[in-house]
């Protein structure tokens, strides 16, 4: 029977969890989990492999002019920012920003092209109209009003700029290894309660990962002319790096602060028996990627 129990059932026909009902689970402390600060050198080692490829394409089609402003907005550890100042070249200016303290840190000490700054999207420390270009790589749906958070980074982008969003497509936590850690999880939390965790930290996902949705959101933000791609990606990755991805996912990291320093290595070694039952030390992850770009009129 798995450790932790949501305390409620969740009402039926909503769409939100209860609003206490993580809180109540992980006691009265602040989410701690949900922030990527103590997690930003593994996410470059492990996450990355997954979100740079759909982020250096994001950049691609923004076609980021030499001497552009670029903003990044939600960079995490800056691929995309790396890729926009690759192309803006010396002339132009690539500002990452990111409210985790350590995912900037661990960006600015990979690169010293793109500036990067600690910051929310909301109220952002910039001009109107100070970009010509504005990215948003896997962002989105983590915004906690993403109403809000598109009004706010399209008022720093300048008339006539082009900005553009990548996010999960429908289906893509669908697959072997996918189920195989979930079954592993489950055997520690509920599936309710690690549901719930991660609407809390991504309460978008799924909505973004609809085309028409994702394009319906943009277009009442105030982008026009949008078109949204498709893409595929295939990652080489070894077991290893997939778990230790995984574990630091929103869901991850939650669960890890429910069973502590004592339980924690437990469930790390039943997946690693699970993953080495199943899968060979190296394999090919897949994953489908929505690439939104519009220009703001």
């Amino acid at each position: 029977m798995p450790l932790f129990r949501r305390d409620h059932p969740r009402e039926q026909g909503s769409a939100d969890p209860p609003a206490s009902t993580v809180a109540r689970t992980r006691g009265a402390r602040e989410p701690g989990w949900r922030s990527f600060d103590d997690v930003a050198a593994i996410y470059s080692r492990s996450l990355e492999l997954k979100t740079e490829p759909p982020a250096a394409d994001l950049i691609e089609l923004l076609q980021v002019p030499t001497g552009a402003r670029v903003l990044d907005v939600g960079t995490g550890t800056g691929a995309a920012a790396r890729h926009a100042a690759a192309a803006a070249g010396e002339a132009g200016l690539v500002v990452g920003v990111d409210p985790s303290v350590g995912m900037v840190r661990e960006a600015a000490s990979r690169d010293a092209g793109p500036r990067y700054a600690a910051s929310t999207s909301i109220d952002l420390p910039f001009r109107d109209g100070t970009f010509d270009r504005l990215a948003g790589a896997f962002v989105i749906s983590f915004f906690t009003d993403y109403r809000t958070a598109l009004f706010e980074l399209l008022r720093v982008l300048r008339p006539g700029g082009r900005a553009g969003f990548a996010a999960w497509a429908e289906g893509e936590d669908q697959d072997e290894f996918r189920r195989a850690w979930a079954e592993v999880q489950e055997e520690f939390a509920e599936p309710e309660v690690l549901a719930d965790a991660h609407h809390e930290a991504v309460p978008w996902e799924e909505l973004f990962s609809n085309k028409d949705r994702l394009k319906d959101a943009l277009h009442d933000a105030g982008l026009r002319d949008i078109w949204i791609e498709r893409r595929s990606y295939r990652v080489e990755t070894t077991t290893e790096q997939y778990l230790t991805g995984r574990e630091i996912t929103p869901t991850g990291r939650f669960l890890r602060e429910m069973l502590g320093d004592e339980l924690w290595p437990s469930f790390q070694r039943r997946a690693r028996e699970v993953f080495a039952s199943r899968f060979a030390e190296r394999f090919t992850d897949f994953h489908e990627a929505l690439l939104a770009v519009g220009h703001k009129p």
